[in-house]
């Protein structure tokens, strides 16, 4: 039933999945958490639901445009499904930026495996990064996927190892200019603190959630590998890359996450792309249906728990 839904690429999966999440959104500010917002405050969440949704259509393209799985919504959906996961990540609006912008940039350097206008992508993603540390301190680490992108696609053009560098200019003189004229030349020094907190291990032990996802993430991505095993080159490199942002990932969540802080969010892409390659690998057409079952079900359970024990 469900892989009958979502095991081709249909309009009426985005309907299905951006319109529920759309409802989502509010029911999880609203009901869940019960907060109240002024009008002024009201358009800014519309902003930022904006770029949600819009995040599901990069996902999709991002997925299809390189051909990372075949023609199915999977990996849109189990985005979906995570977001029903770790609904406390719809209050953090910087996760939504950052998560944002950080998939512009692993859109840019997937592509890299065109080989075509390399400069350009590695300038692009390097842009798109550093405006995703400007919500996130920590995910200026995303500047190590850029580098890794290089040495995987034309590592010997020293050219290219020079263009990270030219985006950090570009993005520091003009961030540079617009301080001065707003008189804020103190945001950078207080921004980019990089501080780890103690207090962060204790609440990942605390947090059963985050340490079965991250888990979980890991073992599927593992045997992924092992069953791809047998493909081109070009898609593995691929998936390295992929496998690369969601360590990144988890590692910028480790650093991060606190009571009002939730990146585990930008590790949604790679682990969505990995349970969709995990499913869409499985053979047999009844272990598929069952296994996207629990996958829709689960969810919902770990929510409806959180609503009785809140």
């Amino acid at each position: 039933m469900i892989s009958g839904i979502f095991g081709k690429t249909k309009p009426i999966n985005f309907i299905l999945l951006l319109g529920f999440l759309f409802l989502f959104y509010w029911f999880v500010h609203f009901v869940l958490y019960e907060n109240h917002y002024e009008p002024e405050q009201l358009v800014i969440k519309f902003v930022v639901l904006g770029v949600l949704l819009f995040s599901v259509f990069i996902v999709d393209f991002i997925v299809k445009r390189n051909q990372i799985t075949t023609t199915n919504s999977y990996a849109i959906l189990y985005y979906t499904l995570l977001i029903v996961v770790f609904p406390e990540v719809l209050l953090d609006d910087n996760a939504v930026f950052c998560s944002f912008f950080l998939l512009l940039a692993t859109r840019r350097l997937i592509s890299l495996k065109s080989l075509k206008n390399i400069k350009l992508k590695v300038f692009d993603a390097t842009i798109w990064t550093l405006i995703a540390s400007l919500f996130y301190d920590w995910a200026i680490l995303y500047l190590i996927l850029v580098c890794i992108a290089i040495y995987f696609y034309e590592p010997k053009n020293i050219k290219n190892w020079l263009v990270p560098l030219t985006g950090i200019l570009a993005i520091g003189i003009i961030a540079f200019c617009f301080l001065i004229i707003t008189d804020n030349l103190d945001f950078l020094k207080n921004h980019y603190q990089f501080s780890f907190n103690v207090d962060i291990i204790a609440y990942w032990i605390n947090s059963t959630k985050l340490a079965i996802y991250g888990i979980i993430t890991i073992i599927t991505a593992s045997l992924v590998f092992i069953k791809m095993g047998k493909l081109g080159v070009g898609k593995i490199i691929t998936m390295r890359l992929i496998a690369i942002s969601l360590a990144l990932g988890l590692m910028v969540t480790f650093l991060k996450t606190t009571n009002d802080t939730y990146p585990v969010l930008i590790t949604f892409f790679p682990g969505a792309i990995f349970l969709a390659k995990y499913v869409e690998l499985i053979k047999k057409a009844t272990l598929r249906e069952i296994v996207l079952m629990v996958s829709v079900v689960a969810p919902f359970l770990i929510l409806m728990t959180k609503m009785i024990l809140k």
